[in-house]
């Protein structure tokens, strides 16, 4: 069984940062993808960033430039910094793993975002 656990969420104005962690475990268990997704009230959810255990990353163009995605493979940990955050960033964040040989997708629970205008 496969565990994440996510934290960093929460209300911030805009222009302020927040700093999201995902954190997995389980027994044996390897990596191959990890990432954040989001999901606005109405609307699908979408991919905001991803990385692979090589550290390939891949970006959402609405935040490019202000989202960074970084992993500890050692920890089994992936780290979303968002910086100058917008309104429209407003969602609820998901941590996607995927793991490597069967590429099964494991989601965690959730954590909101709010940024305020």
């Amino acid at each position: 069984q496969v565990q994440l656990v996510e934290s960093g969420g929460g209300v911030v104005q805009a222009g302020g940062s927040l700093r999201l962690s995902c954190a997995a475990s389980g027994s044996y268990f390897s990596i191959f993808v990890m990432g954040w997704y989001r999901q606005a009230p109405g609307k699908q959810r979408e991919l905001v960033a991803s990385i692979t255990r090589g550290g390939n990353t891949n970006c959402a163009d609405s935040v490019k430039g202000r989202f960074t995605i970084s992993r500890d493979n050692a920890k089994n940990t992936v780290y979303l910094q968002m910086n100058n955050l917008k309104p429209e960033d407003t969602a609820v964040y998901y941590c996607n793993v995927v793991s490597s040989g069967s590429f099964t997708n494991y989601w965690g629970q959730g954590t909101q975002v709010t940024v305020s205008s």
